[in-house]
C-alpha cells in the first residue's frame, strides 16, 4: 500500500510578489513538515488576481506578467524542493498574458495550463488557453484546470480520459456579487464551488485537489473551501470559508480501483451516442 500525503490551500494572497512568496514559502515549509507531498496554493497566488470581475472596472495595473521560464518560476522550483508544488500566477508570452497555473518540484517545471474558460470580464485582462492536458509527475498523473474551468464538465473528463489520477484546480473563486450572504458559509457561490468539486470527481472517478484563494481583494470576498475530495465524492478533508490546509492521505491507486470496480464511469462511456439531438446542419 503506497499513500500519497496531499494538501490545497486556502489563503490571502496580493498584489506584492515578495510578499506572495513569503507566504508561499511558508506554506510550503508547514506542508514539508506534515509529509506532505503534493500541494497545491491558489489561483493567481504569485501576484493577485484581478481587483474586480465588473466592466466598469477601474483597472490598476494587474498582476505582474511572469515567463515560464523564468527567475520567478525558478525561485518557486527551488522553494518545493522534493515537493511537487502547484501554483497560479500571471503568465506573459510575448504581449499575450494568461491566467495559468503551473506545477513545479525541486527538477523544475513539471507543467502549465493556460484558463481556457473566462468568467465576466476576465477576458479583459487576460488571453485565453485552448487545451486540457494531463502530465506525469513524482507524485501521479496530474491534470489542472482553474476556476470557472471545473464548471465544465468536458474539462475534468478530457483531463480524466488523458490518465489524470488527480485532478487539481486552483480558483480565486469569489462570493455572491447578488444577495451575497453575511456568513460565506451560507453563501450560494460557495454552495456551487462546493457542489463542482464533489461532482468532477465523482462523475471521473479520480482524486481531486481544490485550492482557493481567501480573505479579500479589491471588490472580491473569497469563499476559501480549499478540500481534498476522494473518487467517490466524499469531502476528506475541507478549510471550510477561513485560511488553511486542508490535509488528507490516500492510496491514489487503491481508490480509483476500487471507485471503478463495479461502475467504471470512463470505462462505460458511450461517446457515439452523445450527439445534439435533432440538429439540423445548416
Amino acid at each position: 500500500m503506497s499513500t500519497l500525503r496531499m494538501a490545497a490551500v486556502a489563503a490571502e494572497f496580493g498584489r506584492d510578489l515578495e510578499e506572495d512568496f513569503a507566504i508561499a514559502e511558508r506554506l510550503i515549509k508547514e506542508a514539508r513538515a506534515d509529509g506532505v507531498r503534493l500541494l497545491a496554493l491558489p489561483e493567481a497566488c504569485l501576484g493577485g488576481y484581478l481587483l474586480s470581475l465588473d466592466d466598469d472596472k477601474e483597472l490598476d495595473e494587474g498582476p505582474p506578467a511572469l515567463a515560464l521560464d523564468g527567475p520567478e518560476i525558478r525561485r518557486l522550483a527551488a522553494l518545493a524542493g522534493e515537493v511537487t508544488v502547484v501554483a497560479g500566477y500571471c503568465e506573459a508570452d510575448g504581449d499575450a498574458r494568461y491566467n495559468s497555473v503551473v506545477c513545479v518540484s525541486g527538477h523544475g517545471v513539471l507543467g502549465n495550463h493556460r484558463k481556457v474558460h473566462q468568467p465576466l470580464s476576465e477576458d479583459a485582462s487576460y488571453a485565453s488557453g485552448d487545451r486540457f492536458h494531463a502530465f506525469d509527475t513524482p507524485v501521479g498523473r496530474i491534470g489542472m484546470m482553474i476556476c470557472y474551468d471545473k464548471a465544465f464538465p468536458e474539462s475534468a473528463r478530457a483531463l480524466a480520459l488523458d490518465g489524470a489520477e488527480i485532478g487539481v484546480v486552483v480558483s480565486a473563486w469569489p462570493g455572491s456579487r447578488t444577495n451575497a450572504a453575511t456568513d460565506l458559509v451560507n453563501d450560494r457561490w460557495k454552495r456551487r464551488f462546493d457542489l463542482f468539486d464533489r461532482a468532477r470527481a465523482l462523475e471521473n472517478q479520480i482524486v481531486w485537489l481544490s485550492a482557493n484563494q481567501a480573505g479579500t481583494f479589491g471588490s472580491l470576498r473569497f469563499v476559501g473551501s480549499a478540500k481534498v475530495v476522494d473518487p467517490g465524492g466524499e469531502i476528506l478533508a475541507d478549510t471550510g470559508v477561513e485560511a488553511g490546509l486542508a490535509i488528507a492521505e490516500i492510496d491514489v491507486a487503491q481508490a480509483l480501483q476500487t471507485a471503478r470496480r463495479s461502475m467504471g464511469h470512463l470505462r462505460d462511456r458511450r461517446p457515439e451516442t452523445y450527439t445534439q439531438a435533432g440538429a439540423v446542419s445548416a
